[in-house]
C-alpha cells in the first residue's frame, strides 16, 4: 500500500475577526470561504485561500500558537511583492530577501504575531 498525504491546512490562532479578514481578505487577496461558530457568541473557525493555499483561522483557545511561522512555497513571489507593495497597507511593508540557500522570501506579521513567509526558489542548491 502506497501511503499519500494530500495536502497541509495550517491552523493560525487569530483573536479579532474584523483584523483577520482586513489582513488575509483586503491586503492579501484571499478569499474567506466559510466560517463556523458553535453559536453567535462563540470563537470562530474559518477558511481563507487563495489559489492552492488554504489556510484556517480559529479564535479557539488550543488552536494554534501566536507566533507561528508558516514557509509558504509559491512562484510569482515579485509579483504578489508589487501588487502587496501597490495596496500600501499600513500595517506591513514587506521586502524581497534572497538568501544563501537559493530562495527568495518575503516574510509579513499578521495582526497576531504570526510569521507567513512567502518563499520561492531562485537557483538550485548546492
Amino acid at each position: 500500500m502506497t501511503i499519500l498525504f494530500d495536502e497541509t491546512i495550517p491552523v493560525l490562532r487569530i483573536f479579532d475577526v474584523a483584523k483577520a479578514r482586513e489582513f488575509y481578505v483586503d491586503f492579501l487577496g484571499m478569499s474567506w470561504d466559510w466560517e463556523h461558530r458553535f453559536a453567535p457568541d462563540l470563537p470562530i473557525f474559518a477558511q481563507v485561500s487563495r489559489g492552492g493555499l488554504l489556510l484556517f483561522l480559529s479564535e479557539h483557545f488550543g488552536d494554534g500558537t501566536p507566533g507561528t511561522k508558516l514557509i509558504l512555497r509559491m512562484t510569482g513571489l515579485a509579483d504578489f511583492h508589487a501588487e502587496l507593495t501597490a495596496k500600501a497597507y499600513r500595517h506591513a511593508r514587506p521586502g524581497l530577501h534572497d538568501q544563501p540557500w537559493g530562495w527568495r522570501d518575503m516574510d509579513i506579521a499578521d495582526p497576531f504575531g504570526n510569521r507567513l513567509v512567502f518563499s520561492e526558489r531562485i537557483a538550485e542548491c548546492a
